[in-house]
């Protein structure tokens, strides 16, 4: 039983750091390692299993990733097509299909490398698949905590609800994408009042963008009143241009208003757990919530999602990139 000793471990750390504070990325990263330590524990007792329950667990931890690599490369590309097709050609818009290229590109170097039998080309070709592998595991850590996060429920009641802006259509008008976030909101605010609590003072947060007639938190603001929200439960922030704006202008409105406030976040679902990320960081005091996305959205905007996270953490990212860099080049120069 030692060998699962260091999954038990990992999922103890887990849970420490989720009761600490949810919106950390280490989280992401422990529930990953506590995973991957089970699979190995599983892989060590394989010769102690019966032999169909040997055969289910090598399937489970060999076949089923290899089949669904191909799988998710196959799904991203007919995603990314229909990104193009529905939204143009933006950088933001080719990601999935980007994914799913660079996905079957790596599976042609490693044929061609076993085809070869150049130790060269296996050198090179092991550090492209090392850092691969580091990037896939972050980004697979990222997705299934982010899932997580997102099942998150409101507990008691709370003094202010902020919903992200985003750009508006001709200027001065809410997109389907804001209007997703807006009606979360209402829920919230709905659901609040029903059950007797005090009413939640709605806060739009969005400023004035160079193509846009009206601040977004206005248009926001507008939107809900019109949905029957009364104008004096919406208080306005109309300077952000970025969501860390967005949440520490929020925050100062929060502030002025009640010290000792509590609130919740609205954003989109593939934003979510970013989101609180940027809210733990400039001391927002309350969740993030996830409102629906349309499904063919959400692929490569979870991506640009994890590719701006990995930037954020840059300094230890490139630095483990370039030591399994640094490591295949060795590899190369030893086989050579």
């Amino acid at each position: 039983m030692l060998a699962f000793a260091p999954a038990a471990l990992f999922f103890v750390f887990f849970c420490a750091s989720v009761r600490e504070d949810r919106r950390r990325f280490r989280n992401a990263v422990l529930l990953g390692l506590t995973f991957i330590s089970l699979a190995m524990a599983l892989l060590f007792q394989l010769t102690h299993l019966p032999d169909t329950l040997a055969r289910i667990v090598a399937v489970a931890v060999f076949l089923v990733p290899a089949v669904g690599v191909v799988a998710l490369a196959c799904f991203l590309v007919a995603n990314g097509v229909t990104m193009v097709r529905k939204e143009g050609r933006s950088p933001g818009n080719l990601l999935s299909l980007l994914a799913g290229l660079a996905i079957f590109a790596v599976l042609a170097l490693a044929a061609v490398a076993m085809a070869s039998g150049s130790t060269k080309v296996a050198g090179m070709t092991a550090m492209v698949i090392m850092i691969a592998v580091y990037v896939s595991f972050l980004f697979v850590c990222f997705l299934a905590y982010a899932y997580l996060y997102g099942r998150i429920r409101v507990r008691g009641d709370v003094d202010y609800v902020v919903m992200l802006g985003s750009g508006l259509i001709c200027g001065d008008r809410v997109p389907p994408l804001l209007a997703s976030r807006l009606r979360k909101g209402m829920r919230i605010y709905v659901a609040q009042c029903a059950r007797g609590g005090t009413a939640p003072l709605l806060l739009p947060s969005g400023g004035k963008g160079s193509n846009e007639k009206v601040a977004e938190a206005r248009a926001m603001a507008d939107w809900l009143i019109a949905e029957g929200v009364p104008a004096d439960h919406v208080v306005l922030e109309d300077r952000s241009r970025t969501t860390e704006e967005n949440l520490t202008f929020s925050r100062a409105v929060m502030e002025e208003g009640k010290p000792d406030y509590r609130c919740v976040v609205v954003t989109n679902n593939f934003h979510a757990f970013r989101a609180a990320m940027m809210a733990r960081k400039v001391g927002v005091n309350g969740q993030v919530l996830g409102s629906p996305t349309a499904a063919y959205f959400w692929p490569s905007a979870t991506i640009r999602e994890f590719v701006a996270v990995f930037v954020e953490h840059k300094g230890v990212n490139l630095t483990v990139c370039g030591a399994l860099f640094g490591f295949g080049v060795l590899l190369t120069l030893l086989a050579g």
